[in-house]
């Protein structure tokens, strides 16, 4: 999964990047971008600082740095240290205040966001044999079709992993083995030195797993078989709950649904009274296009069932809840 993500010539490395491939919530909608600028203003807020960071991890082609920086008060705009921490080149004609970077920089005080990023941090997976030994399953690169096989019995921190947040009971389940996601994760959060960090993923949590795994894979707009070739997405969806409890030392934290963030955010989806649309027909159209998208941002069933785990990172300041 690592080689094909990221690898030469991996996934992430192409030159149309992931919108060529699949859509998020950043490319479904410019609202997203304007509820993470109204969650920066008051991380900013709560550090009574003027120069917040804003650190985008897995920023794609910089989609959502860009339709932040345009979404934030003009003010606050020009203070905004912003980052785009990404394995691919930096892309051309990106605005220069930000600092495209493959690492997460350590030391800021402001907002990290992470969206749809800790599914792609490589996994192995894990299957319960007939007789109930839990095996990694090794993948042919070879082959076209991805052929697959038991391998060795997963044993030390893997098996204590599954033990605690995914134990496989019955012949034949699966399960992605989280830990890379988890350390990857409490990483991150360690790297903020005070402020928020939002993860938004595809997610589960116990007691309800997925009996045999979350592993696929998206090519061109469509869902395919996840072969390790490079020519795909390969997504597991995150057990974030184990990630939220990897994080070290204090601070609140929060598990929600996309729904209720953005709802939390000022993103309703309320359509326009019918009235404004004879006192100004060009306003109540817009409305109306913007109530569809946020309706689809927090749609049940969809992007609204997405996950956000937010982590308050002590020194933010003295303000209770999000």
């Amino acid at each position: 999964m690592e080689r094909a993500l990221y690898g030469p010539g991996g996934f992430f490395l192409r030159p149309e990047g992931p919108a060529g491939h699949f859509r998020t919530s950043v490319h479904a909608s410019p609202l997203f971008a304007g509820a993470v600028a109204r969650l920066l203003v008051r991380t900013a807020e709560e550090l009574d600082t003027p120069t917040p960071a804003f650190v985008d991890v897995g920023a794609g082609r910089g989609e959502l740095l860009t339709g932040v920086l345009a979404a934030l008060p003009a003010g606050l705009r020009d203070g905004v240290r912003a980052y785009g921490v990404e394995r691919a080149a930096r892309p051309a004609g990106l605005d220069p205040r930000i600092t495209w970077t493959d690492r997460i920089p350590g030391g800021e005080r402001g907002l990290l966001f992470a969206n749809e990023w800790l599914d792609n941090v490589p996994v192995d997976v894990a299957q319960a044999d007939e007789d109930g030994t839990v095996r990694y399953v090794e993948v042919d690169t070879g082959d076209a079709g991805g052929a697959e096989r038991l391998g060795p019995a997963v044993t030390g921190p893997d098996a204590a992993w599954l033990e605690r947040w995914w134990p496989l009971r019955e012949p034949g389940a699966r399960a992605e083995i989280g830990r890379p996601r988890d350390e990857a994760w409490a990483a991150a959060v360690g790297a903020l030195a005070a402020g928020t960090a939002v993860a938004v993923d595809y997610a589960h949590l116990a007691p309800a797993r997925p009996p045999f795994g979350t592993l696929t894979a998206f090519h061109d707009g469509r869902e395919v078989p996840p072969v390790p070739d490079g020519s795909r997405d390969l997504t597991a969806h995150v057990a974030l709950d184990a990630c939220a409890a990897a994080m070290a030392g204090g601070g609140e934290t929060e598990l929600l649904t996309q729904r209720e963030a953005l709802h939390a955010l000022g993103v309703t989806g309320t359509r326009p009274p019918l009235s404004l649309a004879s006192t100004d027909p060009a306003g109540y159209l817009r409305a109306l296009a913007a109530a569809g998208e946020a309706a689809e941002l927090t749609a049940r069933g969809g992007l609204g069932d997405f996950l956000w785990l937010m982590r308050r990172v002590p020194g933010a300041g003295g303000r209770e809840g999000y």
